[in-house]
């Protein structure tokens, strides 16, 4: 399973709305993408989907921009790939009609190793990801003292 460059920058743009969800501030699309380096057109695009899968959501006016759907422990990593990829890239139904023996044996592998990445897709929050950054900071600070 690898991490794809989609799911690579929704998750960087939602460790950057994450840091400021308590402050009640939202973010616009060019300060996250400056933030992290995403390009502006393609980070709209993710927002976009990410709001149709109710983890993000957008606010008009001056002060508009984009805000967690919900708290930074309730977004599992799981979701966030689930609403990118889609549940489609998940094995299922039609790998369920193994050619031979050997297909049949890489397909219930394939399968473990799946379950397995879910699990610790689900087991990680977007909450997670902030407090790790956070502590990867302090330690960057303290090293540099």
């Amino acid at each position: 399973m690898e991490l794809s460059c989609k799911t690579s920058y929704a998750l960087l743009a939602l460790l950057e709305l994450a840091a400021v969800y308590q402050g009640g501030e939202t973010l616009q699309i060019r300060q996250i993408a400056a933030m992290q380096d995403i390009p502006d057109r393609y980070l709209e695009q993710l927002l976009a989907t990410l709001r149709r899968g109710n983890l993000v959501k957008s606010q008009r006016g001056a002060k508009g921009g984009y805000t967690l759907a919900r708290e930074a422990w309730q977004i599992s990593l799981l979701d966030v790939v689930n609403c990118l990829e889609g549940a489609d890239s998940q094995p299922g139904a039609k790998d369920a009609c193994p050619t031979n023996l050997e297909m049949a044996v890489i397909g219930e592998i394939w399968q473990e190793v799946h379950i397995t990445a879910n699990s610790v897709l689900q087991k990680y929050t977007i909450k997670d990801l902030l407090e790790k950054r956070n502590a990867r900071k302090q330690l960057d600070i303290m090293y540099y003292i």
